[in-house]
């Protein structure tokens, strides 16, 4: 089965010279007229030093070890480098390794494009018009073929197609240029964004410095003091402190226990019910033993319970210890806790019988010497019982404030460098895609491309989602495919590839990949998805976004392949 290659030359040079040169053999392209010119003498193209006879041109004899003497037969196919490989005698190497000097058979194709046909399908009997319109390379007519031209109307069809195609692209590149723009639109905010997030990290850096140097000074200041605390009076008041948490303590324990005591209670008086009913309804004719031995067990049980209860705790009595403490019941805690003067008050006491200037002037003297002397190790920083002063409190809780929101604001200033850093193609065209989803069908799964972000397969038998792979990066790679008539392919040339890797993991097998191949086109579409190889997806789409790296296809040459 033959295809179509990709080898051929256009424009008006080869029908110029053609036009000019009517008498030169059949078969000549343009690019070859001048080794063509003389009237009595050929040289070999590729070598020089072998002269033959006009004559000798086209007699369907191969001559040339490079095969330039036979432009219009297919003498020479055996040596065309398409051509299978066989021996060739009188070649310079004996087989056909010789490079060919001509790339084939010339087709004019006058009202069309000219083209190049391997010369293996020069007089074959087949009318080869995608290549040769004009029938020019069966004019022996083997087999009574015979080749009309039809280059008139394929060179229209190829003609309206071309300029249907060129619109395309046009429309594509229009689309292309207001993605380009809102990309640039994108980046631009990410830029201002990441101006204004710099300038609050830096207003936060100094607010968390100038909160860090308050609390430190506060610290400083409140580290010599001694504050007083709930229940603090020297050694009695410590113990008071003590004893009332542990009394607090004890309080809770008997009131959670009271609790378990009556769920208790109330399922032994259900199994009691339960056990009563079956020693009055069981049928004693019944030859149970094991009924009969739960009843013998529950008449010694009910035998062994006493006729009058227990003098037990009544409930009213331990409510009343469950009462907090108080003026009237329980321990009233406060006058254990303010009718004794605390330590530090017998030592500070005399400071009420100075003057106020002379007071205030002490007061702050002693409380640098007490923080002098506890930051030199000379007295111990005991803290109090009650903890740090709420000044402290109030400043701790600022300094860390300050921190929270600088390190948050520098998480979000960090998210932006690297979205702004993020490689988003030629133009940072696919910036404006990020995050947006096209779908198409393969059989019985729906293959979704979410740009930037995963490819999944979705069944359409509702047997849930697969996820095929997350973005990595962007690769380029060539591609070699014939160009399609619905202008869904990749043609020929550099493409974008979009990597995306680590999907979900193959049964067996490795983790799901997906490599999308990329192809200009008017609108974002999925053309087609293929599992390359096992847990390894192709996928081919199209996009105004891939139009830069287009390039201009080749014009076929058909080949043996």
């Amino acid at each position: 089965m033959r295809r179509t290659g990709a080898l051929a030359l256009l424009g008006a040079i080869a029908h110029g010279s053609l036009a000019a040169s009517e008498s030169l053999p059949r078969g000549v392209g343009p690019e070859f007229v001048k080794f063509f010119e003389s009237k009595t003498t050929f040289t070999c193209i590729g070598n020089p030093s072998i002269t033959l006879k006009a004559s000798q041109v086209n007699d369907n004899s191969c001559d040339c070890p490079d095969g330039s003497d036979e432009p219009g037969t297919a003498a020479c196919a055996n040596i065309d480098p398409l051509s299978p490989e066989q021996p060739l005698p009188g070649s310079v190497t004996g087989t056909t390794n010789t490079t060919a000097a001509l790339p084939g058979f010339w087709c004019a194709n006058a009202g069309h494009v000219g083209s190049y046909l391997p010369f293996m399908y020069v007089n074959d009997g087949v009318c080869d018009y995608e290549l040769c319109c004009d029938g020019s390379d069966e004019n022996t007519h083997v087999g009574g073929v015979q080749c009309e031209n039809r280059c008139d109307a394929i060179g229209k069809e190829y003609r309206r197609l071309e300029e249907q195609r060129r619109q395309n692209k046009e429309r594509s590149a229009k689309k292309r240029r207001t993605l380009v723009k809102e990309s640039r639109e994108l980046r631009r905010r990410v830029e201002v964004k990441i101006a204004n997030l710099k300038t609050e990290v830096r207003d936060l850096d100094a607010k968390k410095a100038e909160m860090q140097a308050k609390f430190d000074e506060v610290e400083r200041s409140e580290r010599g003091k001694v504050v007083k605390s709930e229940g603090q009076g020297g050694k009695l008041g410590v113990l008071v402190g003590l004893a009332k948490s542990r009394v607090n303590e004890l309080r809770n324990t008997l009131d959670k226990v009271m609790d378990q005591r009556d769920d208790l209670q109330d399922k032994v008086d259900q199994l009691e019910d339960i056990l009563t009913k079956l020693k009055e309804e069981y049928n004693p004719n019944f030859n149970d033993e094991g009924v009969k031995a739960a009843v013998k067990a529950w008449e010694d049980y009910a035998a062994g319970q006493p006729s009058e209860p227990k003098g037990d705790l009544a409930d009213s009595d331990i409510m009343e210890v469950l009462k907090d403490d108080s003026e009237t019941s329980g321990i009233n805690w406060a006058e254990f806790e303010t009718g004794e003067a605390s330590d530090v008050d017998v030592v500070y006491n005399w400071e009420a019988y100075l003057p106020v200037p002379v007071r205030d002037y002490v007061h702050q003297k002693l409380n640098l010497l007490r923080v002098w002397a506890i930051e030199n190790g000379i007295l111990a920083d005991n803290p109090t019982s009650g903890g740090e002063s709420r000044l402290v409190t109030a400043a701790r809780e600022a300094r860390d404030s300050a921190t929270n929101a600088h390190s948050v604001k520098l998480g979000q200033l960090e998210e932006e460098q690297r979205e702004l850093e993020k490689d988003y193609g030629p133009d940072d065209v696919f910036r404006a895609l990020k995050g947006k989803c096209i779908s198409g069908e393969a059989g019985e799964y729906d293959y979704e491309l979410c740009w930037f972000d995963k490819t999944t397969q979705k069944s359409k038998k509702g047997h849930g989602n697969t996820n095929m792979g997350n973005f990595v990066r962007i690769d380029k790679e060539f591609v070699d495919e014939e160009e399609r008539l619905d202008g869904k392919g990749l043609g020929k040339g550099q493409r974008l590839v979009l990597r995306y890797e680590n999907g979900q993991g193959c049964w067996n097998g490795p983790n799901r990949r997906t490599d999308v191949y990329l192809g200009c086109a008017e609108t974002d579409e999925v053309w087609r998805t293929v599992e390359a190889e096992k847990c390894v997806y192709r996928m081919e789409v199209g996009s105004p976004a891939a139009c830069e790296d287009v390039q201009e296809p080749d014009v076929p040459i058909k080949s043996e392949l």
